[in-house]
């Protein structure tokens, strides 16, 4: 990707990057289309070693289809402990439910009922193992 990042340019990339190391963050990006929000988002996510998500969009793109989405995000965020830069952008909301989901995940980390009770114990099994390892290496032994 051939950029020319001015002063401008570069103040917004420190605050996105800024942004995206937070735990658990978001950012609304506000505006003109071709000022280079995506860039900068997609150069800050790359520089902190993120993946990087957005949503392709089709015809027949819907309400399950985002949850499905967002499910295969939780996944590789939660269950694979990956970190994703999850870009959405205003062309992308083809209902208004598309708002409520992201507003309840940004607000409660969740959307009732996306993933299934055993597929969600199958997860916690999973990251408590390494949970478990990570704690003991963190845990100073008594000597």
């Amino acid at each position: 990707m051939n950029l020319v990042l001015f002063d401008d340019a570069m103040s917004h990339l420190i605050r996105i990057s800024r942004i995206i190391k937070q735990p658990r963050s978001s950012a609304l990006l506000v505006g003109v289309g071709g000022s280079g929000k995506q860039s900068l988002t997609k150069l800050a996510a790359d520089i902190g070693r993120y993946l990087t998500r957005q949503l392709v969009l089709t015809k027949s793109f819907g309400e399950k289809d985002l949850k499905e989405e967002i499910k295969e995000y939780l996944d590789i965020t939660g269950h694979q402990g990956k970190q994703l830069a999850f870009i959405m952008t205003d062309a992308e909301i083809k209902s208004e439910s598309f708002l409520e989901y992201i507003n309840m995940l940004l607000s409660t980390g969740e959307i009732p009922g996306l993933i299934a009770k055993d597929e969600k114990e199958a997860w916690l099994g999973d990251i408590t193992s390494e949970f478990q390892k990570e704690k003991q290496v963190a845990e100073p032994s008594a000597s």
